[in-house]
């Protein structure tokens, strides 16, 4: 059971510090208004991401599936991972230029737009949670809450080394150094699923 919790909390840190809308939108109001002012973008975002996992989970485990549903389900995910940790791979700059103005209803309708991230709750990790929940009281709501956590600390970590050290992480010498170590904890849990799921279809 620990390494799902520790494997929860991974993929939230890892999932915070993927270049992505959120990041974007919060690099910008850092580079417009300081590192304050985007705490409302990552809280507001870290609320919404909740929602959309909340209702993953609930669509998903209302439907009573059997568990070979999910391990076939997590080698889609495990797919998903390999084709998301490709696209890491490739990241060479981070992009802030674009200014705008983000409202909370603009951040939301960005996010629970965002096919990827339901796509990646649904496929990767609402069936580890509800994998977890087997073997634990409200394990599947406890992951959801360690990824979450992850997610808020890297987000917030990831803001205040972008305020404090910006010249550095846009080196283009660092980032893509950065950028691969995260593609490739993201192949390891890629084959980590594919190997549990394997096993559990042999077993």
């Amino acid at each position: 059971m620990g390494n799902e919790l520790i494997g929860a909390f991974v993929l939230g840190l890892i999932g915070g510090v993927i270049p992505g809308p959120v990041l974007t939108a919060v690099f910008t109001e850092i580079l417009q208004s300081g590192i304050l002012k985007s705490m409302r973008i990552i809280l507001w975002a870290m609320f919404t991401e909740a929602v959309v996992a909340l209702l993953s989970l609930l669509a998903l485990s209302s439907m009573n599936f059997s568990q070979s549903f999910f391990h076939g389900l997590s080698l889609i995910g495990a797919a998903i991972l390999i084709r998301i940790s490709t696209s890491i791979w490739k990241i060479h700059k981070i992009d802030t230029e674009k200014k705008v103005h983000f409202s909370l209803s603009k951040i939301s309708a960005m996010i629970m737009s965002n096919g990827v991230l339901w796509t990646f709750w649904i496929t990767v990790c609402v069936p580890k949670a509800i994998s977890l929940n087997e073997k634990v009281v409200f394990g599947d709501y406890l992951f959801l809450l360690l990824v979450e956590i992850g997610w808020l600390i890297a987000t917030i970590a990831v803001a205040f080394l972008f305020s404090r050290f910006r010249k550095i992480l846009s080196n283009p010498k660092v980032v893509p150094i950065m950028f691969k170590i995260f593609a490739l904890t993201f192949v390891y849990f890629a084959v980590d699923m594919v190997y549990k799921s394997i096993s559990f279809f042999l077993a």
